[in-house]
């Protein structure tokens, strides 16, 4: 894998963190029956993509945190883990802006069908907020050293600059998603 600028690394993810959140605060504004409606049966509506995000943020957030309390000097390289490296990838959206690869979700981060829209939405800008905060506390510490357990397993553990790539990836994914759905639904 190759090296990486850890502070232009943190930079580029705390870029696409505030994208997130400018475009999750668009949501705010659009009826809470269009949020909460499937465009096909099957199909999540925006509410119920969101609330996805929010259970990897339930997850991820406190373990991050938790990584980030062990004082490990800062090192300004960071090398992605090859496990970190294959999920961060798996998750991106392809250089034309779709999404190329179909996952099912675990069954424990599969979101309800009714859902107060206006309640998830503010918990996901807060969880994006948190997401900040802890960016700007890695600035301060080895990236490469700290290890998250992922949600699937708490037996892989991935580097905490991986982490935060893959959750990102995971939210960009879905906020394509996001979009075709609100398309479909007007």
């Amino acid at each position: 894998m190759p090296a990486m600028d850890a502070r232009q690394l943190l930079q580029l993810l705390t870029t696409q963190v505030d994208a997130i959140i400018s475009r999750t605060k668009a949501l705010q504004s659009i009826d809470a029956n269009r949020l909460n409606t499937q465009p096909a049966a099957g199909k999540w509506s925006a509410a119920q993509i969101i609330e996805h995000l929010n259970s990897y943020n339930r997850y991820y957030l406190p373990e991050m945190e938790k990584a980030l309390q062990k004082q490990v000097p800062f090192n300004s390289v960071f090398k992605a883990g090859w496990f970190g490296n294959y999920f961060t990838n798996m998750m991106l959206p392809g250089k034309d802006g779709k999404v190329a690869n179909r996952m099912n979700s675990p069954k424990d981060h599969r979101p309800p069908q009714q859902l107060d829209a206006a309640k998830v939405i503010a918990e996901f800008i807060k969880g994006q907020e948190h997401l900040l905060s802890l960016l700007q506390k890695a600035g301060s510490t080895d990236i490469g050293k700290l290890r998250v357990p992922i949600s699937l397993s708490r037996l892989i553990k991935l580097k905490l600059g991986d982490t935060f790539r893959f959750l990102i990836a995971h939210q960009q994914r879905h906020f394509i998603q996001l979009g075709n759905v609100l398309g479909s639904v007007l």
